[in-house]
């Protein structure tokens, strides 16, 4: 009882088209395709090329300490 059958769907992609117009609605598809498109193209590129995490070097002071015993002082 809950489910749409395929004449539900018909009329109201028809209602569709004459509220939005046929070129607002081509254009709405486009976009949704593009968009698809480059979903899928970040995808395969971010399984070509794996992100490797690196650790960085402590960083090293600007300048030496001397470091004196209590003998040296």
């Amino acid at each position: 009882m809950g489910s749409f059958s395929l004449i539900h769907w018909l009329v109201f992609g028809v209602i569709a088209i004459l509220l939005l117009g046929g070129g607002r609605f081509s254009n709405l598809m486009g976009d949704v395709a593009k968009g698809i498109k480059n979903f899928k193209k970040g995808m395969a590129e971010e399984e070509a090329e794996p992100t490797r995490i690196e650790a960085q070097r402590a960083a090293e002071p600007a300048y030496k300490t001397e470091e004196r015993t209590r003998e040296q002082r």
